[in-house]
């Protein structure tokens, strides 16, 4: 396994990082259990949570997964050996603390104080406001249309403040980011190191061959800033697997059980561009889940591929794309694709 630095913190997060949204939905909590404990195994010591999932999220599963990876912390007695990392849930979701804006002070800390005894534990490493509450574009979306808030969002100093005394307390260790903008990351920056507040660590943000907006302004930001990416939907909700070319969809498939709801990389436009990337992928005899990982992870900007799997047998290839190397010629063919067809699931 391979590691970096979670920011400018001394943590040491694992190049992979085991993602969790399908348990307590397509995974019950023993194959919950099962892929933690091989996870482990094999040196990723990074977890992703969120208070709402699992996804499809829904009033009846809110905060299951959480209730999961607390049980196997209970049961293991190994909460120091992962790096633990979740998030306070934006607005929009009527049945989480009535909906509405969420990053007061009241309701961060009745959302911290809840994933904390769902989780059993007493604190969590990396604490992610989940999306904006400010009107921007963010969830797929590239053009910005400026709309006034008329201040139905908190402003960032007073969020920094608030997320501050539960560092404070010890409740949580770092905070970071999660479908943040250019502006939004900068402005967080700008004024943590004005007020002395606590920085955000990081930014959860898709990241994949169809997807690499990432690279426009929020590359250089992550560098320079050491504010790096955790880069979710690596495979693009496992159309770069290479499971549904050719219209397939395999039983038990995200898509064939939730295609309505999971649309963003279900796009008619993607799948010629897929099919070229799976072409290349054979022309250097990988995988194509592999390849598409190890493009991610390679990155100078990133500091974990968040990686999810529904079974043991894609959780292992997802893994073992750490030892995967790429070739300059890969990533230059890869890179043509990109230039050819830019970004057809953003």
């Amino acid at each position: 396994m391979n590691y970096r630095k979670l920011g400018t913190t001394d943590l040491k997060v694992s190049t992979i990082c085991l993602g969790t949204m399908t348990w307590g939905e397509q995974n019950t909590q023993e194959e919950g259990f099962e892929q933690m404990d091989y996870a482990l195994d094999q040196g990723i010591n990074f977890f992703d949570a969120a208070e709402m999932y699992p996804s499809p999220c829904r009033k009846e599963t809110y905060g299951e997964t959480e209730n999961v990876i607390g049980n196997w912390f209970n049961k293991r007695k190994n909460r120091d050996k992962i790096i633990l990392a979740t998030k306070i849930s934006g607005p929009g979701m009527s049945y989480i603390r009535g909906g509405g804006p969420q990053y007061t002070e009241k309701k961060i800390s009745e959302a911290i104080e809840n994933s904390l005894k769902r989780l059993k534990t007493d604190y969590i490493d990396l604490y992610q406001l989940h999306w904006p509450e400010r009107k921007t574009n963010f969830f797929g979306r590239l053009g910005y249309v400026h709309k006034e808030d008329f201040n139905e969002w908190n402003d960032f100093e007073k969020i920094l403040i608030a997320l501050e005394k539960f560092v404070k307390q010890g409740k949580i260790r770092f905070i970071g980011l999660s479908n943040e903008t250019s502006w939004g990351l900068l402005k967080f920056l700008e004024i943590s190191k004005l007020k002395s507040l606590p920085k955000m660590m990081s930014v959860q943000n898709p990241y994949s061959l169809l997807c690499r907006t990432y690279e426009i302004g929020l590359a250089e930001i992550s560098i320079r800033e050491k504010s790096g990416l955790l880069a979710y939907s690596p495979l693009a909700g496992g159309f770069l697997t290479g499971k549904y070319r050719n219209n397939n969809l395999p039983e038990n498939s995200r898509q064939k059980l939730f295609s309505d709801y999971y649309t963003r990389y279900n796009k008619p436009h993607a799948s010629p561009v897929i099919e070229k990337y799976f072409e290349i992928s054979n022309k250097f005899d990988l995988n194509f889940a592999q390849m598409s990982i190890k493009f991610c992870e390679i990155q100078p900007f990133m500091t974990s591929v968040i990686i999810g799997a529904t079974t043991m047998e894609q959780l292992k290839i997802n893994i073992e794309s750490v030892n995967v190397n790429l070739s300059d010629e890969n990533i230059t063919e890869i890179n043509k694709i990109q230039k050819l067809y830019p970004n057809p699931c953003p």
